[in-house]
């Protein structure tokens, strides 16, 4: 119990200092330097990283170590503004083919992602769960070169889709908008899913930018140091 405190506490201080600048995207994560800025071995720090890697704020290269994530506010709104384009046209052709297996596996999917996200847990397949279920939505168009895109780009923007659910405290309103995404789908009501899925790209990307905003500001802030 006392070990896993110990990793928590460098996790939750580690983030709070890549959130608020101290640590800008880019920066080298010594774990023997940050083993002895906290005072502990290097087992907790290591499994602080992984925490933090999960949550999307830390990225692993081999042989180099672990890196801050460069969080780019132009770079999230064009991952996700290509994704409303592409999500959409595949959501639009998909609906009218989608057959009750279809509807089915999505519901499975979106039951187990429902039930990660209101646990707590598997924070490190959170994205995974959330491409699975629109994916899921998505197959019915068969178009599978804009399926292949928009899994590249579910790539590039899970530490996003990780960094909204975690930080914007919107859960609740993102498994409710699946469900209405599922629902829509299984009416045949093209035109209300496909609106909705636009604007469920769109606020999770201003979500985002607000948590990444707020963390600039902070930096900027007289009393940072004193955090």
């Amino acid at each position: 119990m006392a070990y896993k405190t110990r990793a928590q506490f460098v996790a939750d201080d580690i983030r709070h200092r890549i959130l608020n600048g101290e640590f800008p995207g880019g920066t080298q994560l010594r774990q023997d330097a940050l083993a002895a800025d906290y005072d502990v071995s290097r087992i907790p720090v290591r499994e602080a990283l992984l925490t933090l890697e999960a949550e999307g704020l830390v990225e692993f290269y081999p042989h180099r170590g672990a890196f801050t994530t460069e969080l780019s506010v132009a770079k999230i709104r064009e991952l996700f503004d290509l994704r409303v384009l592409l999500e959409s046209h595949l959501l639009r052709h998909a609906i009218p083919l989608m057959t009750e297996s279809a509807l089915h596996k999505a519901e499975r999917i979106l039951l187990e992602y429902d039930a990660a996200l209101d646990s707590g847990s598997q924070i490190d397949n959170w994205s995974d769960y959330n491409f699975a279920f629109h994916e899921a939505l998505y197959s019915p168009a068969d178009l599978p070169e804009a399926m292949n895109l928009v899994s590249q780009l579910n790539t590039k923007s899970d530490r996003y889709i990780r960094m909204q659910l975690l930080y914007t405290r919107e859960i609740e309103k993102a498994e409710r908008e699946h469900h209405d995404l599922l629902e829509f789908s299984r009416q045949g009501n093209v035109d209300a899913a496909c609106q909705l899925l636009e604007r469920h790209i769109l606020e999770a990307c201003e979500g985002i930018v607000a948590v990444l905003e707020g963390r600039v500001q902070a930096s900027q802030t007289p009393d940072t140091a004193q955090l």
